[in-house]
């Protein structure tokens, strides 16, 4: 295959001599560094690329050129490449412009001219935009192949959990691929044996689970020692930055996650107010980053592990996992985070996984070309998983409860969504009911204000709607609200410290156990936000050398 193109558009002949020159003497070697004098000679070097079904990484192009700008070429561009990243270069006087292309998604960075030095002012940003696209990378060969069908419940969990443990791989429906029926061979579509899942070497691993997966993809899931100076349940925001915070401060860390880091957060299509990222970035790539911190600073992480049982004895917690394994720990941090909730209605539990998803689910955008699709929920991450869908969509139809999408979300995206010419909004609006054999065909919806009802016809059904905290495995040991959410700090009231053995109150995140944090949204009363839990399991960090330091 050819290396990934890297396509440099500008107008000045002087200019684009330079900028690639410096492409080429930082990136050659993995990249082709491609240059196109106007937007139109840039999209039809895209679409002979298209047509050799060559890869495009990344799109550079500068803003004032004549006939067609460079928002204008970067949007167009991709309807070819829409995975490809896309940076704008340009003057001081044309930042306006810039901004106003990454909030319609056109761009997913800006650079200003001048960039010398290219270490410091350019490579910088595309190195990280490189990185991203990489992770994202399908490159239709090789690697590893799932095979299965669109509409298998236990398909959609392969592609899932590897996509959010970032695990490059290749889906073949055999529904619609020859290739894909002649690698099944006789196995049928529906049976147990499915997915088919060929690893790289070409062994075949018929409908396996997480733990298998995890094992042949080389992921840990053992621990490495019996004993820590903190465990961390939980790979979302919160216990990311408790990791990284802790184990950069000298404390031997483990962290312990049941499915792929990034929690809740990390199946978020767009994170767009998160301090820093003033385009935004995927949930995905967000865990990534932090992760790859994480584990610079000496964090053993574990994936996928799921803890089970919490003993205390005496100063020191003892968690048992599934497979029977115990890792002891002076500090413990509950960051485990919640999922949506699952739809109570008839038909829903049924079509999981085969129409019905919970979250971004975005392993099925690629399937949803031409589609209607139907989101659930009022809140940003709702609001973000629309936009995503509308860009892959046909259309996509908002189904509210309430009056308004401004009750819960915050208002830069509802503006954006009454923009957009593929989203409606049906407020005052839940469904009633799934329908479907196989997969999903249709939804009953209702007017909750009159209690109308009508039938309509859909594949896909997206869920963002309440929350649930992974907390049972806590019952009789740790304080919780009456929705299982943990209490902590000023949140627990004297019943709760009964057996608090401390002359001290606990701390501000420390729960009914002297040494046991929790942060993030499993904490009760905690503020459901992205930096929010990050500033929690930070902070909780001080607090956990306050702790032992007074043992």
């Amino acid at each position: 295959m050819a290396k990934p193109a890297i396509l440099v558009v500008d107008d000045e002949p002087e200019v684009l001599r330079a900028i690639t020159r410096d492409l080429r003497r930082h990136y050659g070697e993995q990249y082709r560094v491609l240059r196109a004098a106007s937007g139109q000679e840039g999209l039809a070097a895209l679409a002979e690329l298209q047509q050799r079904l060559e890869p495009v990484a990344l799109l550079l192009s500068d803003q004032r050129m004549p006939g067609m700008e460079g928002t204008k070429f970067l949007a167009e561009s991709r309807k070819l490449f829409p995975t490809a990243r896309r940076a704008l270069l340009t003057a001081y006087a044309d930042t306006s412009a810039a901004i106003a292309s990454i909030n319609t998604s056109q761009i997913d960075y800006y650079l200003l001219k001048p960039w010398d030095p290219p270490e410091q002012r350019l490579f910088p940003v595309l190195d990280e935009l490189l990185t991203g696209w990489r992770d994202t990378f399908r490159p239709g060969w090789g690697g590893i192949r799932v095979v299965g069908h669109r509409w298998s419940a236990s398909t959609h969990a392969a592609k899932e959990f590897l996509a959010r443990n970032q695990v490059p791989y290749e889906f073949l429906d055999i529904a619609s691929s020859e290739n894909a029926r002649q690698l099944v061979g006789s196995v049928p579509a529906g049976s147990a044996l499915l997915p088919l899942v060929i690893m790289e070497d070409g062994r075949r691993l018929f409908a396996p689970d997480t733990e298998t997966l995890a094992r042949e993809v080389g992921m840990r899931t053992q621990a490495t020692a019996p004993f820590y100076d903190l465990a961390i349940v939980g790979a979302g925001p919160a216990g990311l930055a408790a990791a990284v915070y802790a184990s950069s401060e000298g404390l031997k860390t483990v962290l312990i996650e049941r499915q792929a880091p990034g929690g809740q957060a990390g199946t978020s299509s767009l994170i767009e107010n998160y301090l820093g990222f003033p385009n935004g970035l995927s949930g995905a790539e967000l865990a990534r980053r932090a992760l790859t911190q994480a584990q610079r600073f000496g964090v053993e992480v574990l994936t996928p592990a799921e803890v089970t049982g919490l003993r205390v004895d005496g100063p020191y917690k003892r968690l048992t996992l599934r497979n029977g394994n115990e890792i002891a720990c002076h500090l413990l941090m509950l960051s485990m985070g919640v999922s949506w909730r699952q739809l109570d209605i008839p038909g829903a539990a049924e079509l999981m996984g085969r129409g019905v998803y919970y979250g971004a689910a975005i392993t099925e955008a690629a399937t949803c070309k031409d589609e209607h699709v139907y989101v659930v929920g009022a809140g940003n991450s709702a609001g973000q998983g629309a936009m995503f869908f509308a860009e892959h969509a046909r259309r996509v139809t908002m189904l509210v409860r309430g009056e308004s999408l401004a009750d819960k979300m915050s208002q830069y995206l509802v503006e954006r969504i009454e923009a957009h010419p593929n989203i409606e909004v049906l407020t005052e609006t839940e469904i009633a009911q799934a329908h479907g054999t196989d997969s999903l065909e249709g939804l009953t919806l209702r007017n909750r204000r009159t209690g109308e009802t009508m039938r309509v016809d859909t594949c896909y059904l997206f869920s963002f709607i309440g929350a649930s905290p992974h907390t049972d495995w806590l019952a009789g040991a740790i304080a919780r609200d009456e929705h299982g959410f943990v209490l902590t700090g000023p949140s627990l009231q004297k019943g709760d410290l009964a057996d608090w053995p401390l002359e001290r109150e606990p701390f501000l995140f420390e729960c009914n156990i002297p040494g046991v944090f929790a942060a993030g949204d499993v904490r009760s009363q905690s503020i459901k936000r992205v930096a929010s839990a990050v500033g929690e399991g930070s902070v909780s960090v001080a607090f956990m050398h306050r702790h032992l330091a007074q043992l």
